[in-house]
């Protein structure tokens, strides 16, 4: 396992041990510390490309509903 991962690997154990001790703003710091190592890494370059596709899937389907536009449900 290389060091990234290893390092990745503490953050999520460190996430999961502020959340038994229930502290929220620290299982928060490791959670983002190991999404930015993740991303870091070849296989989690995609990843923020996967949100955005996602994001603008969800905005186009509810665009229409929101604005009362084409294909939105009539009032009734």
């Amino acid at each position: 396992m290389s060091s990234v991962g290893l390092l990745i690997l503490f953050a999520i154990l460190g996430a999961f041990i502020c959340a038994k001790t229930r502290s929220a703003a620290g299982a928060v710091v490791f959670s983002l510390v190991a999404l930015v190592l993740f991303i870091g890494t070849p296989v989690g370059q995609g990843l923020p490309a996967a949100i955005g596709g996602l994001m603008s899937a969800v905005d186009q389907a509810t665009t229409p509903a929101l604005e009362g536009g084409a294909g939105a449900p009539a009032d009734g």
